[in-house]
């Protein structure tokens, strides 16, 4: 089993980072093409199991767009964290959550009448969940650093002046020069 170099502990394989890291990055590279593969995906199971003309009203008007919409805002907000940008990798929170929404709206797209409301259910409910992870995650992330600039009270006085030159600045001459400005000639 691997260790930790500094401290000589053991490292679970799942805690590794680059072992999974295809898979971070695979699901970075896919959170924007999803926003409209998935809405897309909803149609075609529509056609292909024929479900009825209600569907369809349903499919067109609300499922289409706020999955368009829901999975662009949540795309985005995971890649407006710093992390995100600087690795090109989404975090595992991330993974585990769009994964199972994804699962959740593909499942949708089957149209089975069985199981069909309670999995819109559990759509539901996760895309919101996923959304406050997202703020969350962001949050953690964006929130003052204030620990990282910590200063002492001497620096923030204003500097000493030597007394020898602030003496010397007594003894210096000032001048004063006033500008005036001659009016422009008149044409007459």
């Amino acid at each position: 089993m691997p260790t930790i170099a500094a401290t000589n502990l053991p490292v679970a394989p799942w805690r590794r980072s680059i072992g999974g890291m295809w898979l971070r990055r695979g699901f970075f590279a896919w959170l924007i093409p999803a926003a409209v593969v998935l809405p897309v995906w909803l149609l075609v199971g529509w056609a292909v199991f024929d479900a009825g003309g209600w569907a369809f009203v349903w499919v067109l008007f609300l499922a289409m767009p706020s999955v368009f919409i829901g999975q662009l805002v949540l795309g985005l907000l995971a890649r407006a964290r710093g992390t995100v940008r600087a690795h090109r990798a989404v975090s595992w929170w991330d993974v585990a959550g769009f994964g199972l929404w994804h699962a959740l709206i593909v499942s949708l797209g089957f149209f089975d009448q069985a199981w069909w409301a309670p999995v819109m259910v559990a759509t539901l409910l996760v895309g919101v969940g996923l959304f406050w992870l997202q703020v969350w995650q962001l949050w953690r992330e964006a929130r003052p650093a204030a620990v990282y600039f910590r200063t002492d009270a001497s620096s923030l006085r204003r500097p000493r002046v030597p007394a020898e030159s602030a003496s010397g600045l007594a003894e210096q001459d000032v001048f004063v020069i006033a500008e005036t400005q001659d009016p422009l000639p008149r044409r007459d």
